[in-house]
């Protein structure tokens, strides 16, 4: 059916040559059939547009409509509908910038000002220029022998199988030309991660793929032989994603191709599990040996774990098992419950699991309150496209931030949400060889190149006009919130710095950490008053 109109137009346009024979009235079509022909062929051979080598001809529509987009803009802001118009300035802010064209616009904020919720950054008198935009942040803890020098800017977790061959491998080489780390997602290190040489963090879910016996176990020494490539810089044990924390997968039988069964180390023809529980480890302590355990096997490089923040009290639990073995991940990502995913549950998807900012807030607090922070760095995930997002997450207290939606804009995703479907009509979330040849992989690579660079370039500008070196520096104070119509609050207000120690020390404090603090245990993630979680 995609092909339907560009089909159509040739029959038409051969049986209009035919037609000449007959009347010369027969010219018209031909002129007419023939240019959409000879534009179909065009648009099937040609690279740089996914949409047309996927929908020759009926694909121009799509262009068509764009044009009127400013005008359906405004209605939508002027009907008070404003979500749906500053999702589509997010999207467009990254396709300029991935695309490497002017990215300003006329006649100032998108957003209402004056509404509840409003953001902004406080800006300085003083603003400086920083001539280098290529932050960086060395993470690894003390016990680490090979830190990695990681931008504070990378692709997030998206597996292959999820992600199309030509989607990976632009992503992994626009990573590798920008210097940038590229995470696995949970389905394992594929050929298409290998081809460009990109750096890696190889994340490991609760399905062990790449490092998995025949029986589902953690396989130690395939493990060891993954860690050891040189593409690899880190290694996080994912404990649940925010799209849809505790929840587990399956992936059908009938979905897993040879590829997919290399990289994840799987047999052909039977369904794959991803359990929702990791089979290695019950409790804080256990989860903290196991950590042990993959750090003295990844040859020295950096080992942590990401998680969706559920119970407080039970990373509360982590932290306790790190002070009582003096075992402590060399970093910790937090990921939002407002992370995209291919497929998850409705209710999930909207119910289950803590926003980022809340999340984050909480675990750079915990981890402060333990006397930790210093050893642990903290990366962030979770609907962060723009540099505005990077520096309120750095303020929150994160130390790097992790985008999928803003690289996936990058290569092209229009958010059809077919992802689930296997008919991408973009080639980026799709195992249809048909469908994905319209990604070329190397002129989308370039465009998730100069979007991580644009992007920093703009986070740069930022951090100078708020008078500050570099954006590690941001802190809550920079960051101001619209309360109502005529208040207005200071982020140290709403999201303030807990001192260093205070959990230690035992002291009260008025957001709950102290109590959470008491019911929580080392030798299990069960509370010591099973009334309070």
């Amino acid at each position: 059916m995609r092909f339907a109109i560009f089909a159509g137009a040739m029959v038409l346009a051969v049986l209009s040559l035919f037609g000449l024979a007959v009347s010369w009235w027969f010219l018209l079509p031909v002129l007419v059939f023939g240019y959409l022909s000879g534009l179909g062929i065009y648009d099937v051979v040609q690279s740089r547009h996914s949409i047309l080598r996927n929908y020759p001809v009926i694909g121009h529509m799509r262009f068509l409509f764009e044009g009127i987009r400013p005008e359906i803009r405004q209605y939508l802001i002027e009907s008070d509908q404003d979500e749906e118009p500053f999702s589509r300035d997010v999207r467009s802010i990254v396709y300029q910038r991935a695309k490497g064209v002017e990215d300003k616009r006329p006649f100032g904020t998108r957003q209402r000002v004056y509404d509840s919720g409003y953001e902004w950054l406080t800006h300085s008198v003083v603003p400086k220029t920083i001539a280098n935009h290529d932050f960086r942040v060395t993470i690894g803890g003390p016990d680490c022998k090979q830190p990695y020098e990681a931008s504070i800017y990378n692709i997030s977790a998206m597996s292959f199988g999820a992600l199309s061959a030509n989607a990976i491998t632009a992503l992994n080489a626009g990573a590798k030309k920008g210097g940038f780390a590229h995470d696995t997602g949970e389905g394992s290190i594929s050929r298409y991660h290998r081809a460009a040489g990109g750096d890696l963090i190889y994340e490991i879910g609760s399905g062990y793929f790449g490092c998995r016996t025949g029986e589902g176990r953690f396989d130690t020494e395939k493990f060891r032989q993954q860690a050891a490539n040189p593409q690899v810089k880190m290694v996080e044990l994912k404990l649940s994603q925010g799209a849809k924390p505790g929840h587990g997968g399956m992936l059908p039988a009938a979905k897993i191709t040879p590829e997919i069964a290399e990289a994840r180390g799987i047999p052909m023809g039977q369904d794959c599990e991803s359990p929702a529980a990791h089979a290695e480890f019950t409790t804080p302590i256990e989860m903290m040996q196991f950590i042990q355990h993959m750090r003295e096997n990844a040859s020295g490089k950096p080992v942590g774990f990401k998680l969706c923040i559920g119970h407080r009290r039970e990373f509360m639990c982590m932290i306790k098992a790190m002070l009582e073995t003096g075992v402590t991940p060399d970093f910790i990502v937090i990921d939002g419950k407002e992370g995209g995913t291919g497929a998850a549950p409705l209710e999930f998807a909207n119910r289950m699991g803590m926003p980022l900012v809340e999340g984050l807030t909480f675990a750079h607090n915990a981890l402060r309150g333990a006397g930790l922070r210093d050893r642990i760095k903290l990366g962030a995930s979770g609907k962060l496209v723009t540099s505005f997002d990077i520096a309120k997450a750095l303020a929150l207290g994160a130390d790097w931030v992790n985008s999928a939606r803003g690289f996936m804009f990058a290569v092209g995703c229009i958010q059809a949400q077919a992802c689930h479907t296997n008919a991408c009509p973009v080639g980026v979330a799709t195992q249809d060889p048909l469908r994905q040849r319209a990604l070329d992989p190397q002129r989308k690579s370039e465009r998730v190149f100069r979007f991580h660079q644009n992007t920093l370039k703009a986070l740069a500008d930022m951090t100078g006009a708020a008078g500050l070196d570099h954006p590690s520096g941001f802190r809550p104070h920079h960051l101001m919130t619209r309360e109502s119509d005529r208040a207005m609050v200071t982020g140290r207000e709403i999201y303030p710095y807990m001192p260093e120690g205070f959990l230690l020390r035992d002291e009260e404090d008025e957001f709950g950490y102290t109590v959470r603090w008491r019911r929580a245990r080392a030798d299990s993630f069960a509370p010591f008053d099973v009334s309070f979680v």
